[in-house]
């Protein structure tokens, strides 16, 4: 075991155990923030996985998840609007830290593979995946503030 595979397995074993506890102990809004957070934290850990296996594969699916977990949790969000409203979850200590959790792996993936296209495919991914946190975690919370209808 190597230090990625080891900061892989740390990852998901505390975000694991947080987004279990909210899902099975929660009302409504803390079950949706805690599935928006195993999601966020599973691409992270994607990318970790894919520098201590050396399997460029695990970066497509970062790539995939990156793009479409922020799309699931704006559906919930939708879908579930009428019940989020009333009791908006406010979690944005844990939505900053997962932000911040997937900034060190992104970074620490592109010192690791260097310049080049994985890089850049690297730095996408963490876009994504930090964009669509925040705003699947606002879309949560009930919207961005002076945004009317949203």
């Amino acid at each position: 075991m190597n230090g990625w595979i080891l900061a892989a397995t740390v990852e998901l074993a505390v975000a694991g155990a947080a987004s279990l506890w909210g899902v099975c102990t929660g009302p409504l809004p803390r079950r949706a923030m805690a599935q928006n957070l195993i999601t966020s934290a599973l691409c992270p850990a994607l990318l970790l996985l894919s520098q201590g296996y050396a399997r460029p594969a695990y970066v497509d699916l970062a790539l995939l998840m990156a793009l479409l977990a922020p799309i699931g949790t704006l559906v919930f969000a939708r879908l579930l609007a009428d019940e989020l409203a009333d009791h908006p979850p406010r979690a944005w200590g844990l939505t900053w830290t997962a932000a911040a959790l997937s900034a060190v792996a992104v970074v620490a993936v592109c010192v690791a593979t260097g310049p080049g296209r994985a890089m850049v495919k690297v730095l996408v991914i963490g876009v994504l995946l930090i964009g669509g946190n925040l705003v699947a975690s606002s879309a949560l919370a009930g919207g961005f503030r002076g945004v009317r209808g949203g």
